[in-house]
């Protein structure tokens, strides 16, 4: 083993009926885990998506209808699942764009908050593209020397990607064998993303910001200003937004709301002057002692 662990690691691949986020579900889930003694755990199962999976799809991951057919449901095994992955850093293969936000969404329609804050997350894609711009299977033979067999076959997929980036530690004298520099070099940009899909991020204040439409550029506590209305409509059942963006957002909002109001100053009263104290009499006399000098 090539990678320096401080604590364990999981390379997981997640097939799915789709890659709509919001709507499609998982088929497939595998799961390596590795400690830092070496030791490696395996998890894997069927998911029945309960919906139709497309012909297209059961030719890309060799998945069937009647495959799913009396599989466990994702609830079913979302608690093993995030049992077997706490505690744990991620790696993945173009992980951060489907196969993260798609097992955050399955998390929260069960009622799991999956929070990846904690965690270091290693894109091998990222690393490879920077290194040599291919795909997981040209990734496999070019690094492995071995020609990748059952692609797209989540646990084939998955045991792929743990021994490309092994393979990649080996082969690159400049990469560090370190969790928390390959998180930050497999990153795809230096935006710091606040959600999975990019409609949400980070400012140099740590203040979360739009990213898309109209108010792009701004953060959240500007718009809610200016348009509070603009929240509602986002987290709304109407917009297909992924329910871990709304999530994110609904979290700024009770963070924004627990900030407390700053009271202003009280306004200084403007002292009288000394004329505008005297009677009239007193006016009177002080005109004539001017004009009598």
């Amino acid at each position: 083993m090539e990678i320096q662990l401080k604590r364990p690691i999981v390379t997981f691949d997640i097939e799915s009926t789709g890659l709509n986020v919001s709507k499609d579900r998982i088929i497939e889930i595998a799961i390596l885990k590795v400690h830092p003694d070496g030791k490696e755990e395996t998890f894997e199962s069927l998911v029945n998506p309960k919906t139709e999976i497309s012909r297209e799809i059961e030719e890309l991951t060799g998945i069937s209808n009647e495959d799913v057919k009396g599989q466990p449901e994702f609830a079913e095994i979302a608690t093993n699942v995030l049992q077997f992955i706490d505690g744990c850093d991620l790696v993945g293969y173009n992980f951060h764009k489907l196969d993260i936000p798609l097992l955050a969404e399955e998390f929260l329609r069960v009622g799991i908050d999956f929070n990846i804050e904690e965690r270091k997350l290693i894109d091998v894609q990222n690393i490879f593209h920077k290194m040599e711009q291919r795909t997981l299977a040209a990734a496999y033979l070019f690094y492995c020397k071995k020609e990748l067999e059952n692609a797209h076959s989540a646990m084939a997929d998955t045991k792929a990607t743990w021994n490309v980036l092994n393979a990649q530690l080996n082969h690159y004298s400049d990469l560090q064998k370190d969790v928390d520099f390959l998180a930050d070099f497999s990153k795809n940009s230096n935006n710091k993303y606040a959600d999975f899909s990019g409609r949400l991020v980070r400012n140099e204040k740590n203040e979360i910001v739009y990213n898309f439409g109209k108010h792009k550029g701004k953060t959240v506590a500007e718009v809610n200003k200016t348009e509070p209305g603009y929240y509602g409509w986002f987290i709304g059942e109407s917009t297909d937004f992924p329910n871990y963006t709304k999530n994110v957002l609904r979290k700024e909002m009770e963070r924004l709301k627990a900030i407390p109001v700053k009271s202003e100053a009280p306004k200084r009263t403007p002292k009288p002057k000394e004329e505008d104290t005297m009677s009239i009499e007193e006016k009177l006399n002080a005109l004539k002692n001017k004009f009598s000098k």
